[in-house]
C-alpha cells in the first residue's frame, strides 16, 4: 500500500444512510458509499435491512458498513463490544464490501484488542478505523498504532473539526502511513475545501453531501428537527472539484 502519488485522483467515499443515497453514488460513479444511519449523531450501524437493500443497488459501488452501536464516546464495554463483533458479522454475510469501525481503550488510544476482535469477524473485507482517531489522547499517534494493526485506512480529520483546519496535521498523517494503510480526510468536506485536502497527499476524500429535510408536524424527541438526505448537486460538486470537471 502507497501513498497517493502527486497528480493522482484520490478515491471518494459518500456517506450515505438509505438506499436513495446510494443511488446517487451509482449515478456520480462514487468509489464507495459509507452507509449509516443517523447522520445527524455522527453515524450509527444501520439495520441489515438498510444494509441488503444498498448491496442490491449498488451495482460497482463499493458499500462499507459503518458499525458503532451508540453516539457517545469510543470507550466500550464488553456487551457493546459483542454487538459490534455480531453486527460486523451480519455485514459481512449480507454482502458488505467493508466494514468501519473504532474503539479506544483507558489511555484514550485505540483499544487494539477490540480492533482485533472486529477485524477477525470482518473476515477479510476491507476495514477502516473510523474518526475515533480524532478524539484519541494523540491523533497522530493513534494512527501509528491503528496502522500496526492490519486495517487498510483510517478515517480522519486530523483532529479538527473541519478536514480542511487539519491540514497541517493531516499531512503528517500521511507521511506516518504511508506503504501501511491509507489515509481518507472527512469532516465538513465541500467543494471548496478539496484543493487545500488535495495538498495534503491523503489517498481518498470522504463527504456527506448532506442536506437537511423539515420534520412535518411535533417533534417526537430532542432535535427531531427534520432528517438528512444526500443532495445530489452538492456531491456533483464535490466530484467535479477533484476531478477537474
Amino acid at each position: 500500500m502507497t501513498a497517493r502519488s502527486a497528480g493522482t485522483v484520490p478515491a471518494l467515499e459518500l456517506a450515505v444512510q438509505d438506499v436513495a443515497g446510494v443511488r446517487v453514488a451509482v449515478r456520480l460513479r462514487v468509489e464507495r458509499v459509507e452507509l449509516c444511519s443517523a447522520l445527524a449523531l455522527g453515524g450509527l450501524t444501520p439495520s441489515l435491512a438498510v444494509v441488503e437493500a444498498a448491496v442490491a443497488a449498488a451495482g460497482a459501488v463499493g458499500v462499507h458498513v459503518l458499525v458503532r452501536p451508540r453516539a457517545g464516546d469510543f470507550r466500550y464495554d464488553a456487551d457493546e463490544v459483542a454487538v459490534m463483533v455480531a453486527d460486523v458479522r451480519r455485514a459481512v454475510v449480507a454482502g458488505a464490501d467493508g466494514v468501519v469501525v473504532g474503539a479506544l481503550d483507558g489511555t484514550g488510544l485505540p483499544d487494539l484488542a477490540v480492533l482485533d476482535r472486529l477485524r477477525e469477524a470482518a473476515e477479510g473485507v476491507q476495514v477502516t478505523f473510523h474518526r475515533a482517531v480524532d478524539v484519541s489522547a494523540d491523533p497522530v499517534t493513534a494512527l501509528d498504532l491503528v496502522a500496526g494493526s492490519g486495517v487498510d485506512r483510517v478515517l480522519t480529520s486530523g483532529g479538527a473539526a473541519r478536514a480542511v483546519d487539519g491540514a497541517d496535521r493531516l499531512r503528517r498523517m500521511v507521511g506516518v502511513a504511508a506503504g501501511r494503510l491509507e489515509v481518507m480526510a472527512g469532516a465538513g468536506v465541500d467543494a471548496a475545501a478539496v484543493p487545500a485536502l488535495l495538498a495534503t497527499g491523503v489517498d481518498a476524500l470522504h463527504f456527506s453531501a448532506k442536506r437537511r429535510v423539515a420534520a412535518r408536524g411535533i417533534p417526537l424527541g430532542q432535535s427531531e428537527d427534520g432528517h438528512d438526505v444526500t443532495d445530489e448537486g452538492l456531491a456533483a460538486a464535490v466530484l467535479a472539484a477533484v476531478r477537474g470537471g
